[in-house]
Parts: C-alpha cells; sequence; structure tokens
C-alpha cells in the first residue's frame, strides 16, 4: 500500500498547478492533505471526490484556513479523536481513520512562529495529541502529516540561525523526542540518513531554489509495523506548494 501525505497550502490553488493530474499519475492507495484551506462544498466533485476515490474532511470553522483530508481508494472508516472535539480542535487538523487493519491518523500540527500564544496552542496540541496516542489499543498506527518542527540538526539546512524560531525551538524538539520514545518510527530516517532531504521551503526568500529548507512533514509508524515497511522517501521534486509530498510503502 502506497500513502502518500502533502501539505498543499491550498487545495484550490494546488489544484490550478495540476494536483488532480498528478494524482491520477501517482495513483496512491491513500493521500493526506493538510492545509486544504477549503470545505468540500466550495469545491468541484472532481476535486471534492477524485475518481476512484472516497473522501474524508475536517473542516476548521474559519473557512479558507487550516483543514485536513484523505482521499482512499481503500474502504475506510472514521475513528473518534478523542480529546480533539470541536472544542478543542476548531481549526480542522486532525482525521483518523480505519483501513485494514491499519489506524490512520492525518494531522496538521499548527504553526507557533505568530505570537505566544500561538506557540501555547501548538505545545498544548502536541500535549494532547501525545495523550491520544496513548491511549490507542491498536498498535497497527500509522501518522502522517506537517507537524511544523524540524526533529534534529540533519533536518533543516541552517540549524544553528534557527535555534530561538518556532519549528527548531528546545521545547518543541523535546516534544518530538518525547513522542518517538513512545515506540513511534521516523520512517524516513529508516532509509536515508543524510543531509539536505527537506519537505518544506519559504516562498519569499526563494529558499526552494537554494535548497535551504526544513524537513517538517513526517511518516511514523509504530515499532510493530516495522516488518510491512518497505520504503519511505520525499517527493522534493512535486511542485505546487511550499511543501513537497512525502510518502510510505507498507506491506
Amino acid at each position: 500500500m502506497r500513502i502518500l501525505s502533502w501539505n498543499v497550502n491550498g487545495i484550490r490553488a494546488v489544484s490550478r498547478k495540476g494536483f488532480l493530474e498528478w494524482m491520477r499519475k501517482e495513483s496512491p492507495e491513500v493521500l493526506c492533505l493538510q492545509e486544504t484551506k477549503a470545505h468540500p462544498e466550495q469545491l468541484d466533485t472532481d476535486l471534492r471526490e477524485p475518481a476512484g476515490y472516497v473522501s474524508f474532511w475536517n473542516n476548521p470553522e474559519k473557512k479558507g484556513y487550516a483543514g485536513v483530508s484523505v482521499f482512499s481508494k481503500r474502504k475506510a472508516d472514521p475513528v473518534k479523536i478523542s480529546g480533539f472535539e470541536k472544542g478543542f480542535d476548531s481549526e480542522g487538523r486532525v482525521i483518523a481513520l480505519k483501513i485494514n487493519d491499519l489506524l490512520l491518523i492525518n494531522v496538521y500540527f499548527p504553526n507557533g512562529g505568530r505570537s505566544p500564544e500561538r506557540l501555547r496552542y501548538k505545545l498544548d496540541f502536541y500535549e494532547r495529541f501525545l495523550k491520544y496516542v496513548d491511549s490507542l489499543d491498536n498498535r497497527n498506527i500509522v501518522i502522517c502529516g506537517d507537524v511544523n518542527t524540524a526533529h534534529k540538526e540533519i533536518d533543516l539546512a541552517r540549524p544553528k540561525q534557527n535555534e530561538t524560531v518556532s519549528g527548531f525551538l528546545p521545547e518543541e524538539r523535546a516534544w518530538m523526542d518525547k513522542f518517538i520514545s513512545r515506540g513511534y518510527v521516523d520512517t524516513f530516517r529508516r532509509f536515508n540518513k543524510g543531509p539536505g532531504q527537506y519537505s518544506w521551503w519559504d516562498y519569499k526568500t526563494r529558499s526552494r531554489e537554494k535548497n535551504v529548507g526544513w524537513r517538517i512533514d513526517y511518516f511514523f509508524v509504530t515499532e510493530k509495523m516495522l516488518p510491512r515497511l518497505k520504503d519511505a522517501f520525499i517527493m522534493s521534486d512535486v511542485e505546487g506548494s511550499d511543501h513537497c509530498p512525502v510518502g510510505i510503502e507498507i506491506k
């Protein structure tokens, strides 16, 4: 099964840059999107539910902001996400689906860079998410999405210059350490230990041209899933957003 994840920075915007053609060409069994910035009723049918797929959406109360969706060729059943009711997740950031024996969780973690209040919200979101996954009995878990934090120095081009920037703060990276210590594996690093592998580049500074980027988009699996993990990769040649897709293949 090939599962892809992509922060599209607006599904309507990326649709004008060949998104559906790319999706048909790649034909993943499952595609998870973050930052869709649209409710389904705002979209044409072919974008809301592409041929051959069933779609699932978590929409923010505020239109044109955040939002996540999943497109699946396989039968999928939504799973209630304890702790992320609308009272907390009013920004539409989490979807969980049961697909065969897998629990797939697609997450768009908050950006903490706009203000101290948003950083506090991001850290609260992190802790609530950790509490949620700690409560799960099913250990056939795949978690993907935009984590909005680079974990190690190797995961961004300029670590020293960004030590005081949200996305590489000690407390954000410490949370990732804590999350991984619960038995979750950064799939990409199972196959690629080298530097210069990024999934996000700043538009304003045209940093993609120089590959001055950050690896903030991830696939994690439980240790139990490792025998089924065949590959993990970054599709850095795919344009259309300030992020590129990432993916895994599992048995």
